[in-house]
C-alpha cells in the first residue's frame, strides 16, 4: 500500500473504475492507498469533453504519477464515446467489409481518428485490437466486433489497428488472448468451453496474436480450451504458460473484467488465482467500493517481471504524429464511398 504521490518501487497489481462522473472522497483515498497501475472509463464515466478530463486528471492525481487511463473504444456496440460529441463508428465487422480492399488503411485511419479523440479527453489507451477469429456460429456478443474469418486477415487488420493508435500517442491492448472467436456463449453471462484441437487453436486462433506478439499489452479471454485445461485461459497457468512460450506474447498481461459471470468464485479468489496462473494484472469493473478495495488488497502489487512489463508497456506511449485530422476524416470518407484506388 502506497499514498499516491510517494516513490514506490511496484505499482499495484489492478486497473480500477470510477462509479461516476467524478471521483468521490472515498476512491480517491482507495487509489492513493492501493495505487492501482492504472484506471479504465465507462459510459457512465462519461458526459463532455471538459468533464472527462477532470477525471482523468483526478485518477492520475490520486496516485500522483501519469497512470494510464483506459477505454473500450472499438466502435460499434462497444463504443464508450458516442454522438453528438464524438463520432460514431460501424461495428468492426461491417466496417471492414464496406471498405473492401481498402479495408487495411481504412482501419488504420478510423484508429487513428480514434486515438485522436481519446488524446484530447486525457485517455491513453484502449482495449483493442480485437484479434478474435470469427466462425460463422461465434456469440452475437462477439461477432460483428472482429475482423474477419481467416488469422491472416484478423492479424493484417490487427497490425493496422495497433499501428493506428501508436501512431496517435494510444496505447493498444490485444485481446482476448489466446482467441475468444470459438465461444458459443456470452462470457459477461457464462463461460465458453472451445472443444477443438490443439492444433487447430495453434493454426488459427493463437496465430493472430503470435503475429501482434510485440505490443505492449494484451487480454485474457475468460474461455476454456479444453484442449489445454479444464480452467478458463485467465485462471489457467496452462494456457498462460502457452501464451508466453507458444504465442510468445512478452508484453503485460491484464484480466479481462473479473467480475464476468464466466468466472466462479470470490473476487478475492479469482483475484488471487489469476495472479498465480501468470496474469500481471486484475481488471475490475463495476463493484463497490468494499469490493474494489477487497480486490486491491489481494492483488497487492506487481510482480518484479509484471512491473518490468509495466514499465516497458508505459515506455511504449509516444507523442501523437503530427497529422490533418479533417484530412484523414476526408480519406477515410472516400474510401468507405469506393471513390478511392490507391495512393
Amino acid at each position: 500500500m502506497h499514498p499516491g504521490g510517494h516513490a514506490v518501487s511496484r505499482f499495484g497489481a489492478t486497473i480500477l473504475d470510477a462509479e461516476g462522473l467524478r471521483l468521490t472522497r472515498e476512491e480517491t483515498a482507495l487509489f492513493a492507498e492501493y495505487d492501482p497501475f492504472g484506471f479504465i472509463l465507462f459510459a457512465r464515466n462519461i458526459d463532455t469533453p471538459d468533464q472527462v478530463r477532470a477525471l482523468c486528471s483526478e485518477m492520475r492525481a490520486a496516485v500522483g504519477r501519469e497512470a494510464p487511463i483506459l477505454i473500450d473504444q472499438e466502435g460499434g456496440r462497444v463504443q464508450r464515446l458516442r454522438p453528438p460529441r464524438w463520432c460514431a463508428w460501424l461495428p468492426p465487422l461491417e466496417h471492414v467489409a464496406a471498405a473492401g480492399d481498402g479495408a487495411e488503411e481504412a482501419m488504420y485511419l478510423r484508429y487513428r481518428l480514434i486515438a485522436h479523440e481519446l488524446r484530447e479527453i486525457g485517455v491513453d489507451a484502449n482495449c483493442a485490437p480485437l484479434v478474435d477469429v470469427a466462425r460463422e456460429e461465434t456469440h452475437d456478443f462477439l461477432k460483428n466486433r472482429c475482423y474477419g474469418f481467416d488469422a491472416e486477415t484478423v492479424a493484417r487488420l490487427g497490425r493496422a489497428v495497433a499501428d493506428g493508435m501508436l501512431d496517435g500517442g494510444v496505447l493498444p491492448v490485444v485481446k482476448h488472448i489466446p482467441g475468444h472467436g470459438l465461444a458459443l456463449v456470452d462470457s459477461h453471462e457464462e463461460l465458453p468451453v472451445a472443444e477443438v484441437s490443439h492444433e487447430e487453436l495453434s493454426a488459427v486462433d493463437f496465430a493472430p496474436f503470435k503475429a501482434l506478439n510485440d505490443l505492449p499489452m494484451g487480454m485474457t479471454a475468460h474461455v476454456v480450451y479444453s484442449a489445454l485445461d479444464n480452467l478458463p485461459a485467465t485462471t489457467s497457468h496452462t494456457v498462460m504458460k502457452c501464451i508466453r512460450d507458444e504465442i510468445g506474447f512478452f508484453g503485460l498481461i491484464m484480466t479481462d473484467d473479473i467480475s464476468m459471470k464466466a468466472l466462479h468464485g470470490s473476487l478475492t479468489d479469482i483475484t488471487r488465482d489469476a495472479l498465480a496462473a501468470g496474469c500481471d494484472v486484475i481488471l475490475h469493473c463495476n463493484g463497490t467500493l468494499d469490493e474494489r478495495r477487497a480486490v486491491a488488497e489481494a492483488a497487492e502489487t506487481l510482480s518484479n517481471a509484471g512491473q518490468a512489463r509495466a514499465e516497458s508497456a508505459l515506455e511504449a506511449r509516444r507523442t501523437p504524429d503530427e497529422v490533418d485530422i479533417h484530412a484523414m476524416e476526408a480519406k477515410l470518407e472516400a474510401l468507405m464511398n469506393g471513390r478511392d484506388h490507391g495512393g
